[in-house]
């Protein structure tokens, strides 16, 4: 008794499909793989760059209307912008947000500024900055 061999002969019939579907989807995962990780670096850059605006909350005083919140803001001289601030009650309620807009031509500013509040807020929170 013999035994037959169900593979094709080599070479006699080129490649195989899988083989052309492996090498195509290799490509196409390599280029998008490219296109994210730029696409990732560009957010990046525009993020840290083109940021000419930040602050940190450094503490805050709660009261019965009003919540004083001291920010130090960096910027780049002569920029224009603002900081948006947030107050919220004991429930998670938004009880006060205002801007304060910081111009001038200092790098750092360290203020203490006022937050009116419709009821006592418990927390301020520094919701973000943004240059004009």
């Amino acid at each position: 008794m013999s035994t037959s061999s169900t593979r094709l002969p080599e070479g006699r019939y080129g490649r195989s499909s899988d083989q052309r579907a492996d090498r195509t989807l290799k490509v196409v995962g390599g280029v998008l793989a490219v296109l994210f990780t730029a696409l990732i670096g560009w957010f990046g850059y525009h993020y840290v760059a083109q940021n000419e605006i930040s602050a940190e909350l450094i503490r805050f005083e709660t009261g019965q209307d009003a919540v004083k919140v001291h920010l130090e803001v960096h910027k780049d001289a002569g920029v224009v912008g603002y900081c948006t601030v947030r107050s919220q009650a004991s429930d998670g309620a938004e009880v006060g947000r205002a801007d304060f807009r910081f111009d001038g031509d200092a790098t750092r500013i360290d203020q203490v500024v006022t937050l009116r509040t419709t009821s006592p807020g418990t927390s301020a929170e520094l919701i973000g900055c943004h240059a004009e």
